[in-house]
């Protein structure tokens, strides 16, 4: 089988994890990273024994796949000039951070018969509990994901950052748009949302997401209030109370998606460039109503989602 050649636009945390698992997947071969930082680029290059690059259109010369890492302010034009090279992408999170460009993305890739993905790697998380299997849809949902300040991915508000995650994991849970969304916010750092909170109105139910990058601790939890009962989840601790009839895996963290479910996203991005599996875990479409509805939510929190 001849091999995929791989590689990964952005030296950054994500940036390593990405180019670890190409390396680590025996159907590609990395061919190398790339950052606008010489010495990230370098160092990460040399980890995996492979070239440094620090310009796109070299790596894109030579590579079939590419993971979009660098900051979400650049994901866009990152990811356009991927697809118009003929390039399968996956995006981590978000797909862009304006509406029209996440859409002609995921045009282009359509056009072109290219796989577009994006890293929203939570849903995975749900996948291997079975939570998506469930019979019922939840009437309520509480999600906070909060930690102190990094200065990651600055560029954009915390709901780009942070919120999106819950917010797509709810619009699966669920399978519809708002109808009405409310939010307020506070920055420290910037033009943008540090701390925001949105109250977002479903035909049948609510739902309610706190973010913050300005927290004293990390959390991450989610519940969701089912007619027959309530699952609470904590996605650090990787556990979950059920007190619902929904036959979940209380062992999903030992789970191959569970344990990992940013390796198995790119697995299913590979898959899908391979024709192995007919889709990745979260498509362009998918990834857009995420991103358009992060957006509505800063603007109902009056401030801009660009810093």
């Amino acid at each position: 089988m001849t091999k995929l050649k791989a590689g990964v636009l952005g030296a950054g945390a994500f940036g390593r994890h990405h180019a670890r698992k190409y390396a680590e997947d025996h159907r590609v071969t990395l061919v190398g990273v790339m950052d606008h930082h010489d010495e990230r680029a370098q160092m990460l290059a040399d980890t995996h024994g492979v070239e440094p690059f620090y310009d796109v259109a070299p790596l894109l010369a030579q590579v079939d796949i590419v993971t979009i890492a660098t900051p979400p302010s650049q994901h866009a034009a990152a990811a356009r000039a991927a697809l118009e090279a003929g390039k399968h992408v996956l995006i981590e999170k978000p797909l862009a951070t304006d509406s029209a460009d996440g859409a002609a993305l995921v045009k282009l890739a359509k056009n072109k018969g290219l796989v577009i993905a994006c890293g929203h790697q939570e849903r995975l998380v749900f996948e291997a509990m079975g939570l998506f299997d469930a019979a019922e849809k939840p009437s309520y949902i509480e999600s906070v994901r909060e930690g102190p300040w990094t200065g990651r991915s600055a560029d954009v508000s915390v709901t780009l950052d942070l919120m999106v995650h819950d917010l797509d994991l709810a619009l699966k849970l669920l399978g519809a748009k708002p109808e009405r969304v409310e939010a307020s916010a506070r920055s420290e750092h910037g033009r943008t949302a540090d701390a925001i909170e949105a109250k977002l109105a479903f035909s049948g139910s609510e739902a309610k997401f706190i973010s913050s990058r300005i927290a004293g601790d990390r959390k991450r939890t989610m519940r969701a209030v089912y007619p027959s009962g309530e699952v609470k989840i904590d996605f650090l601790a990787r556990t979950f109370e059920n007190t619902t009839k929904f036959p979940l895996n209380a062992a999903f963290a030992e789970t191959r998606i569970g344990s990992d479910p940013l390796g198995a996203n790119v697995t299913q991005f590979i898959d899908a460039v391979l024709g192995v599996a007919p889709r990745p875990a979260v498509n362009g479409e998918e990834a857009l109503a995420v991103l358009e509805l992060a957006l509505e939510v800063d603007r109902a929190s009056g401030l801009p989602s660009l810093t």
